[in-house]
């Protein structure tokens, strides 16, 4: 049993190797080196497991830590885990304080990433979703910026399509659906970009390799459709959200690849990536190339909310520390 800190740490304590960090496994807070399951689990052989990521954001003039929109998270969770027949799970509240717990045992004093993930468990041969037990597990790492949020990124059209919700429900985060977004990911790689650009079996824009997509035309925000084989983000309805804020209109339809050529401006927004600006899509600069204001509006607005700094969305996130 790890024992937890009733305020912050000191930032100046030295920081445990990724073995030593605490994570929540089979019913106990263990070290995460010591988490571990067999090569037979199911989940392992068949990627029968569902997860969410959770950035929790440090603001040093608090010296508090704030896990980000946490309940969202486990709410699509609990779907996600539902749709795969994993339905006896910790409340939303109890599984809410599961996370917070691990957050404030790892003494994190940096922004943060944390992994809540319900798997099938029974060490067995056999595709199925059914007559499966399933456990789950809550891990944390220290994560910076995944993707380079101020110069803009370029990407590319990739010949992988989204996995279709008549063949993979696109809107559960399974662990094995996430193959196809390796494979759009290190194709974009591979041919020289940062990012991937995903289409849809139709030919629509979907998504980025594992982020929704934004792009701005004559001032009106436009993103895809839940209906366009998307992740039902929890960042893109933030984003949504701010645009009221911010007064800028937002229309939701289906977007052609050209579209994103002749776009005044483009960006990917999720958990990891965040809000990354896109300056270029298949060689062509976006606009003029580089972060429009739309996107730099936005930008500001998001990382002042994800570190408790605006008021208005305060809403979105649960300091992690006590207070003295």
């Amino acid at each position: 049993m790890v024992t937890e800190p009733a305020t912050a740490p000191d930032a100046a304590a030295s920081k445990p190797d990724q073995n030593s960090m605490v994570c929540y496994f089979q019913g106990d807070y263990v070290k995460l080196g010591d988490a571990k399951i067999s090569i037979m689990t199911h989940a392992f052989l068949y990627g029968t497991g569902v997860f969410e990521g959770i950035r929790a954001y440090w603001n040093p003039d608090e010296k508090q830590l704030y896990a980000l929109r946490v309940r969202e998270h486990i709410v699509r969770l609990r779907n996600s885990s539902k749709i795969m027949l994993m339905a006896e799970l910790p409340s939303v509240d109890e599984f809410t304080e599961i996370v917070l717990q691990v957050l404030r045992r790892n003494h994190f004093t940096e922004d943060a990433y944390c992994r809540p993930s319900v798997y099938k468990n029974t060490e067995a041969i056999g595709v199925r979703l059914h007559g499966l037990t399933h456990d789950f597990y809550v891990l944390a790492i220290p994560m910076g910026d995944y993707i380079d949020t101020e110069k803009g990124i370029a990407t590319g059209t990739v010949s992988w399509r989204r996995t279709s919700d008549v063949s993979m429900p696109s809107r559960s985060k399974i662990t094995g659906s996430y193959v196809n977004p390796a494979f759009s990911k290190s194709e974009a790689m591979l041919n020289g970009f940062e990012e991937a650009i995903v289409l849809t079996s139709d030919g629509h824009v979907a998504e980025g390799s594992a982020e929704n997509l934004f792009m701005v035309r004559d001032g009106v925000l436009i993103t895809p459709s839940v209906t366009e084989d998307i992740l039902e983000g929890i960042t893109r309805a933030g984003i949504i959200e701010i645009a009221g804020y911010l007064g800028i209109p937002v229309r939701e339809r289906s977007i052609d690849r050209s579209e994103l050529y002749i776009a005044d401006e483009v960006f990917l927004c999720g958990t990891g990536a965040q809000v990354s600006p896109v300056a270029s899509v298949d060689h062509r600069h976006v606009g003029d190339g580089h972060v429009g204001p739309i996107s730099r509006q936005i930008s500001k607005a998001y990382f002042d909310a994800v570190r408790g700094r605006l008021p208005a969305f305060r809403h979105w996130v649960i300091p992690v520390y006590k207070s003295e």
